[in-house]
Order: C-alpha cells, then sequence, then structure tokens
C-alpha cells in the first residue's frame, strides 16, 4: 500500500462485505485517531434500503448514485475520516478513487461462516443474512496495485483493530495518527 496522505486528507475505507463489522471497526478506528466515522449505509438512498430489506440485492446502477455520495463525502472531508462502506468491486472503488485519489482501503476479510454468524446475530439491520452469498459473489478482493490491506476478522473488536493499525504503520509511508 502507497499513499502520499497528509493529516488534513487523510481518508480511509474499511470496506468488505456484510456482517464484516465496517461499522464496528471503523467507528474504533476513527475513534482511535480522533478522526471523523461516516457509516456508508446511512448514506444510501431510501430506494436501496428498501431492496435490500426486501432480500433483492443491488445492481451497479442502484450503487452507482450511493458511491457518487461516499465519494463527494470523502473528497469533501478537510480533516482526517474513516468511512465504511462495502466498495465490493475494484470498480466501485475506482470510482471512490477518482473523487479522493488519496483514499486507503481496509478490506475485513473473514469466512463465509463467521460473516453469517455475525450477520444472523444483528437484530433490525436492513440487510438480511439470505443476501450474504450475493455479497461475496459480487467481492473483487483489493488488488496488489490498489492503496490498502486485507485485514481478518477473526477475534474481538481490539484485536482487529490493532491488526488495522499494524497493517497501516507497516506501510510506507504512514498513513497520519498511525505513529
Amino acid at each position: 500500500m502507497t499513499t502520499d496522505a497528509s493529516p488534513a486528507t487523510a481518508r480511509i475505507v474499511v470496506m468488505g462485505v456484510s456482517g464484516s463489522g465496517k461499522s464496528l471497526i471503523g467507528s474504533g478506528l476513527a475513534a482511535r485517531r480522533g478522526w471523523a466515522f461516516i457509516d456508508g449505509d446511512d448514506l444510501h438512498p431510501e430506494l436501496n434500503v428498501a431492496k435490500m430489506t426486501a432480500g433483492i440485492p443491488l445492481t451497479d446502477d442502484d450503487r452507482w448514485p450511493w458511491l457518487d455520495i461516499v465519494s463527494a463525502t470523502l473528497a469533501g472531508s478537510t480533516d482526517g475520516i474513516v468511512m465504511a462502506c462495502s466498495a465490493l468491486r475494484r470498480a466501485y472503488r475506482d470510482r471512490i478513487r477518482a473523487a479522493a485519489p488519496d483514499a486507503v482501503f481496509l478490506e475485513l476479510t473473514g469466512s463465509r461462516e463467521l460473516l453469517w454468524q455475525r450477520m444472523s446475530a444483528r437484530p433490525g439491520h436492513f440487510m438480511p443474512a439470505s443476501l450474504l452469498d450475493s455479497q461475496l459473489a459480487t467481492l473483487e478482493s483489493l488488488a496488489p496495485d490498489e492503496a490498502g490491506a486485507q485485514v481478518s476478522i477473526e477475534g474481538g473488536p481490539a484485536e482487529v483493530l490493532d491488526r488495522v493499525d499494524a497493517a497501516l504503520r507497516d506501510e510506507r509511508p504512514p498513513v497520519p495518527g498511525t505513529e
């Protein structure tokens, strides 16, 4: 991973399929850095939320307007920011990078069984566990030429956050706030 992010423009996207802990880990990472946290789920148009609630997978046509909102939010940040956003496909991440070229992606990874277990234990979330397989089928993991790292979700939140910190520290130049 490479980035030329400065403290005023640091942008981290915590990505992965539903149930990977994007919101939990993203908010924890933001708290550790003293940065803003935004959950990309909160930026979905109502129609997208209604489709997912009904168990209907989103199409690219559904996702583009939402990704434009995510991208604009990241690009408009004047301070460090952590965004939770599925960013499942390379094309989605490219769309985000077009507006926020210094964005760094942290892909949360875990077994299907662990993801299913977590999704099934979330009462009231609009994304049903029945959509997990569609998300896994859509997922294109980070490529070596993309700024970012993969981090396992095995263990508790503190363990995952420690791995995130290590992944950010191990890269040169470091992301501000990780020293």
